[in-house]
């Protein structure tokens, strides 16, 4: 990454780029904040007005993922939800970076909602009902009407079932972390190769040879026509996608928790 992009324009000695960035996104939507509910009016306009627009679309989610129930979850879910998009969406900036193509920002939204949904189901059922989950439907069925059979047969499978329900588990905020990291990493990466050949194709172009000057014109402007209105839309389309799918996903892991406490 270091060697095909520039370092960004604002640096603090000490303090991570990932760190600085996220403390940059963090004041952002601080100040939005702020400016949204200064002044709260029936008729909402302006800042309130936008505000509550994403904040009524978080809910619709919640309502349509966990249940009206969910609506308890609207602090986490949206914080997540405008800190990743504000993230991605400032590594569109030029001389900025997104704090969500470090791995460490990614990994540690997605230990929030590891850590979270687990702490929802333990608290709602406690935590050694909760666990027993993991062990699938098998502690509570009778599947041999001979009773040592039974026992006998659950105690190999109920092992391998909590074995295979903790790495499932595990898998999934490495999953979120990947796929955030992944996709804004790789975008970022493609856009500063488009530039840098941007940057060749026009250094070739006048050089002074004609036929650089017969080629190299038309490949700049053909490059910098694909960048402009195909690579940073679909990257700007990335980006909002992503932030939905980490919201999304962590609805989901969130509604599993609630229904297996509801179901116990």
């Amino acid at each position: 990454m270091g060697a095909i992009e520039h370092p960004p324009i604002l640096t603090v000695p000490g303090v991570p780029d990932h760190v600085l960035y996220t403390w940059v996104v963090m004041a952002v939507l601080i100040a939005l904040s702020l400016a949204a509910s200064r002044r709260l009016e029936r008729v909402p306009r302006g800042a309130q007005n936008a505000m509550e627009m994403m904040l009524e679309q978080f809910l619709a989610l919640l309502d349509d993922v966990i249940g009206h129930g969910g609506r308890r979850y609207l602090p986490l879910i949206a914080t997540l939800g405008l800190f990743i998009l504000g993230s991605n969406l400032m590594g569109l900036i030029p001389g900025f970076m997104a704090p969500t193509g470090n791995l460490n920002t990614t990994a540690a939204c997605a230990l929030i909602v590891f850590i979270t949904y687990h702490v929802i189901g333990a608290r709602k059922v406690g935590l050694v009902s909760y666990l027993k989950h993991f062990a699938g439907p098998l502690l509570g069925a009778e599947l041999f009407p001979n009773r040592v059979v039974d026992v006998a047969f659950k105690m190999v499978l109920v092992p391998l079932f909590f074995v295979i329900e903790i790495f499932s588990h595990l898998a999934r905020p490495l999953s979120l972390a990947l796929r955030l990291f992944g996709n804004m990493a790789g975008g970022h990466i493609l856009l500063a190769v488009m530039f840098l050949l941007t940057l060749g194709m026009v250094g070739w172009t006048f050089s002074g040879s004609l036929g650089a000057l017969g080629l190299g014109l038309p490949g700049s402007l053909l490059l910098i026509g694909f960048t402009s209105w195909f690579l940073f839309p679909l990257k700007l389309l990335v980006a909002l996608l992503q932030a939905f799918i980490f919201c999304m996903l962590s609805m989901l892991y969130i509604a599993g928790a609630v229904e297996e406490a509801e179901h116990h």
